[in-house]
């Protein structure tokens, strides 16, 4: 993220959300209060998690291992059942490519970690379901090229908590007959108890009737922030 705002890159691609662990904490915040990126694109990646180790060590010398926080939630039964050190690390990759430092120790990543990294793979699969996926993020400094089939994204906060407020801003949805994709709340780190919310939803913000909905939402609401209209990469 720091390399698409100053400049350095166009694009950018991060972990949104997967289907056994759930959202990613730290992307979330860092659209919320650090950067002010837009979603251009989104990518639905199959994930399949293995056990790699240097050249030579073997499975009953693990006593180690390290990934990213995500694909540790991901293997936690496996994890449970062999009884291993866990160490969270900065990603998957990360992982791989520094596990040669420690000793007895191994990593969680992909079969291409393993072959970048000159790896064993010492065990397969080793996810919690066969039906993992990772919802990646593209992020620019613009939208995604319009198409008919896009969704987009915003954040915003209450003016008041009080009954019914969540309630109004859900009914100028179905108001206007569009389709929500997804609805999260998420902590303000203002005060307990004080949340913004993320909601996904069919359509674009060129769109009129899209375009109403955002102005509306905006008035009655003390934060309000579009991260993007966008498409899924098929």
């Amino acid at each position: 993220m720091d390399a698409i705002e100053c400049g350095d890159c166009i694009k950018g691609v991060v972990p949104l959300e997967n289907s056994l662990g759930g959202s990613i904490n730290i992307t979330y915040d860092s659209l919320l209060h650090d950067y002010d990126l837009m979603i251009s694109l989104e990518i639905i990646v199959d994930v399949n998690h293995n056990l790699l180790a240097p050249k030579g060590v073997k499975l009953e010398e693990i006593a180690d291992v390290y990934s990213h926080s995500q694909a540790l939630v991901q293997c936690h039964n496996y994890l449970d059942k062999m009884d291993f050190n866990i160490h969270p690390t900065f990603s998957t990759a990360h992982a791989a490519k520094n596990i040669k430092k420690f000793k007895n120790a191994s990593a969680i990543g992909t079969l291409k970690a393993a072959e970048l990294y000159g790896l064993d793979v010492l065990e397969k699969n080793i996810q919690d379901a066969n039906n993992n996926q990772t919802r990646f993020i593209v992020l620019s400094k613009d939208d995604g090229d319009k198409t008919d089939r896009d969704k987009t994204s915003i954040a915003f906060s209450l003016c008041d908590d009080k009954p019914g407020g969540l309630y109004g801003i859900l009914g100028i949805f179905a108001e206007f007959n569009i389709n929500l994709t997804k609805i999260e709340s998420w902590p303000s780190k203002k005060a307990l108890g004080d949340y913004i919310f993320f909601i996904d939803f069919e359509g674009n913000r060129e769109d009129e009737d899209i375009s109403k909905i955002i102005n509306l939402i905006e008035a009655n609401t003390s934060f309000f922030k579009i991260l993007g209209s966008y498409h899924l990469i098929e």
